[in-house]
């Protein structure tokens, strides 16, 4: 098998991947995302002990076990660009040796579980209420740089979502599903949904400030959209191009979010913190378990 070459896999002075300065044997096979690097903390404060820690621009790296689980929790930075990143640096440090700069003939498959924050876009999904992801469906346009298909019903909830939404001047949107081994852990006291996910957080998710919006109604239409039983539940920034790197990687990931507003009754929660905090004991106490 081809050697991948050092301009394409960045292995630095220490034997750590280039961005998140992490090697093989620091890494967990069960990893909690965070977008806020201050998170990372908040999680790790929960472990049993702490074995390594590793931090390189935007992106902290804490590794302990809880309950006798090994994990790692990662912080990604916004938006789906560094999730490029992080998600090919996480699968590089399981499935390629970095001593020959060979693929591994045995692949592992990573836990990659997302903790962060949404908006919601049902007027029952409510501010410091939690979500899980059943589907990520992109609008960043990141998954399109790769190699990837969609099954049949991922084509036609896709041909709906463009024809209800009129989403017509944007990228072509991708879709990809959440792992069900792990989605059947959080339910009770999860509502479940389609997470949009957006390259943006201002007009990319329908907030006007100064400028105007080439789609004035998308709040509104993605709203409104259904598909069966699918509704969208939330947008946010991340969950997309998690689950479709994840997917054509061969992992298990999940999206879990604390709502912090909910744009179709116009609320920001009064305590966006105290949500955060209780998705966390709720995710570590499931995630410890499993």
């Amino acid at each position: 098998m081809k050697q991948i070459a050092p301009s394409e896999l960045i292995i630095n002075s220490r034997g750590a991947v280039y961005h998140l300065d992490v090697r093989p044997e620091e890494l967990a096979t069960t990893i909690i995302t965070v977008g806020d690097p201050d998170r990372v903390a908040l999680l790790s404060r929960h472990f049993d002990n702490i074995e390594f820690k590793r931090q390189h621009r935007e992106f902290i790296t804490h590794t302990g076990t809880i309950n006798n689980k090994r994990l790692s929790v990662v912080s990604t930075g916004i938006g789906p660009d560094n999730i490029d990143i992080v998600i090919n640096e996480l699968d590089a440090l399981v499935n390629i040796d970095f001593e020959t700069r060979i693929i591994k003939e045995d692949l592992t498959s990573l836990q990659i579980m997302r903790l962060g924050t949404c908006g919601s876009l049902q007027k029952d999904i409510p501010v410091d209420s939690f979500v899980a992801s059943t589907h990520g469906l992109g609008l960043d346009n990141l998954l399109n740089f790769y190699r990837h298909e969609h099954n049949d019903e991922e084509k036609l909830m896709l041909q709906s979502f463009m024809t209800q939404t009129q989403l017509n001047n944007s990228s072509q949107p991708y879709i990809s599903g959440a792992s069900a081994s792990l989605l059947k852990n959080f339910v009770d006291g999860f509502h479940q949904g389609i997470t949009v996910t957006c390259p943006g957080f201002y007009g990319p998710q329908g907030r006007v400030l100064r400028l105007g919006l080439s789609n004035p109604q998308l709040v509104d239409r993605l709203t409104d959209f259904s598909f069966g039983q699918h509704r969208i539940s939330n947008f946010e920034m991340e969950t997309s191009a998690i689950y479709g790197l994840g997917r054509l990687l061969g992992h298990h990931c999940l999206s879990l979010n604390a709502v912090v507003a909910n744009r179709v009754v116009k609320e920001f929660s009064k305590d966006s913190a105290a949500a955060v905090n209780s998705l966390i004991e709720k995710v570590l106490g499931i995630v410890s378990t499993i």
